[in-house]
């Protein structure tokens, strides 16, 4: 009988998270739009064909449960604090913060997982990051009786040497962003130690803010779709974009300044962001869906008509990389504009198995709908057509093309 119950916690402190949903939920927290706003968020796999992924169900509720009697240390705040443009009230908040099972909502759905989250936005955003870490995780050991430790080793060697036989390696560096689809909590340290002794230059950090702070990397990420999608329903719709733009520049004057382009399509966000204003204070922009190399090339045209010299504004790249990907970016664009890469499932899920495609996306916002709408229509989710179509007329986008995910 296979076994479905590992004997260790996955998640065994709440900095096990990516930096981008601390940064988010301080910006939602100072916001006084966001303060009685519930949410809904829904759990999604893309490629579950010919797994069964309710095997899984009874662990990741007891997994979820030791999650919610977690708390922040005032050892960990004290790291947070550090951070200038964390704020003290915010820190306040962390200290009593901790996650609570009545916002969890989990059962199967034939052979997947149903999976949502409910409550107080302020509450239930979190939970993102830790769920997903956690099923991929289980997924490793309980669906694919773990994995071999020398095919990872050989798979994370021959990247690094593919990177090294570029000789000279000016104007690339790259992020972890692979926390959420770890094959293990404990592959991701090694991985992490292993880039930073091989890629003193390159690799500039991890989002995982745990690690940052075990192993001395910075903690890195941007703002996500969540944050463009909240605005949907505390603003005109058509405005929407524009008030997720300037609400963070209003939490971070200018910090953390890289701006996510796909919630509404590259198209669209170049419409609302063609102004001066947003120009300079934002550092650059970041890739997550579509063609890189259509959309490098319309961010830069894009700077060139806010007369902004493309060399002084990042490009960063997040979209199913692996290491040749990345190489193929940086050649089309190096001297041309900064780049940097987000490398997420390839740097820390390639270990021999089938990684799972999971994403938890925000669906309704106070019982009404939100939506992205990508660059590439497969990572586009919602759950109600008519919303969807509407919120595409809103930004210039076809209704007919747009379709509500499974």
């Amino acid at each position: 009988m296979q076994n479905t119950k590992i004997d260790r916690w996955l998640i065994d402190s709440l900095m096990d998270i990516d930096f981008y949903k601390i940064s988010m939920l301080q910006a939602f927290y100072h916001a006084a739009e966001f303060r009685l706003v519930n949410v809904q968020w829904k759990f999604a796999c893309r490629n579950q064909e010919g797994l069964d992924l309710t095997v899984l169900i009874p662990e990741i509720q007891r997994q979820l449960e030791h999650l919610c009697t977690l708390s922040f240390t005032d050892e960990e705040l004290d790291y947070l604090s550090k951070m200038h443009f964390i704020k003290p009230d915010f820190i306040e908040f962390l200290r009593i913060f901790k996650l609570n099972m009545k916002f969890i909502h989990l059962h199967s759905d034939g052979e997947n997982i149903n999976l949502r989250f409910d409550g107080p936005l302020l509450h239930v955003s979190l939970l993102e990051i830790y769920a997903l870490s956690i099923i991929s995780e289980l997924h490793t050991f309980i669906n694919c009786g773990g994995f071999d430790l020398f095919v990872a080793r050989e798979r994370l060697a021959d990247k690094i040497k593919l990177l090294k036989e570029e000789k000279d390696l000016t104007g690339l560096t790259f992020i972890d962003f692979g926390t959420r689809r770890r094959a293990s909590k404990a592959w991701q340290e090694e991985v992490l130690g292993t880039l930073k002794s091989e890629f003193p230059n390159e690799f500039l950090g991890t989002s995982c803010v745990h690690f940052a702070r075990k192993l001395d990397l910075p903690a890195m990420g941007t703002m996500a779709h969540e944050w463009f999608q909240s605005w949907q329903a505390v603003t005109r719709l058509a405005d929407a974009q524009k008030a997720a733009l300037e609400g963070w520049v209003r939490e971070y004057r200018g910090r953390l300044g890289i701006a996510l382009t796909d919630c509404y399509s590259m198209d669209s966000f170049m419409r609302d962001f063609n102004d001066p204003y947003f120009g300079k204070l934002y550092d650059g922009l970041r890739h997550d869906s579509g063609c890189p190399f259509e959309w490098g090339e319309k961010a830069i045209s894009l700077y060139h008509t806010m007369e902004i010299d493309p060399l002084s504004k990042t490009l960063v790249f997040s979209d199913s990389l692996d290491f040749p990907r990345m190489i193929e970016i940086w050649k089309r664009f190096r001297g041309r504009i900064k780049v940097s890469f987000g490398i997420g499932t390839n740097l820390m899920n390639d270990v021999g198995n089938r990684p799972l495609s999971i994403v938890i996306k925000m669906v309704t916002v106070n019982g009404k709908p939100v939506a992205k709408i990508s660059d590439e229509p497969g990572k586009s989710m919602c759950e109600d057509l008519g919303y969807l179509q509407y919120l595409a007329s809103q930004y210039g986008i076809d209704p007919s093309i747009v379709k509500v995910s499974k």
